[in-house]
């Protein structure tokens, strides 16, 4: 055999490594860009939103549940200026988007700017004080209330 049988197996090595190479960037690649891209149900809003305000979590969970109020208190207060959406990570057709956000816990809160990049993210219940100020650390400003006279 000598050195032909050698470099023939040394060739295959090669090749073998290098399609696996391949193989992982392309895997990579996948995952970046699905990570990128946002689920459809955010983008599909009908107005520009500021900040989409993304509550992963789930209807069953003590702290999720304690989030409910706080979400809807945040969409009255800030109007058309914020986007809440909820999923439910422990339904079917919502697990996806535990992976598309890569959340470690629930509750966790993933705020997007008006080109669906991340801008912050918090595990855990969020207070709803907290996200006024972290809201309006981000131009978001309470819509005023009518007074009644």
């Amino acid at each position: 055999m000598g050195t032909a049988g050698k470099l023939s197996l040394m060739d295959r090595y090669l090749t073998l490594w290098i399609f696996l190479m391949v193989g992982f960037l392309l895997i990579n690649l996948s995952a970046c860009k699905s990570a990128r891209n946002e689920p459809d149900s955010v983008k599909a809003a009908g107005h520009q939103a500021k900040i989409t305000f993304v509550e992963l979590g789930s209807i069953n969970c003590i702290p999720c549940k304690a989030m409910q109020p706080v979400m809807k208190a945040i969409e009255e207060k800030y109007g058309d200026q914020i986007k809440v959406v909820f999923y439910d990570v422990w339904q079917p057709e919502q697990k996806k988007y535990a992976q598309q956000y890569r959340i470690r816990l629930i509750p966790t809160q993933v705020f997007l700017d008006a080109s669906d990049k991340e801008i912050f993210r918090h595990e855990g219940f969020f207070p709803e004080e907290e996200i006024d100020t972290l809201l309006q650390s981000h131009g978001l400003k309470p819509a005023k209330k009518e007074s009644k006279t």
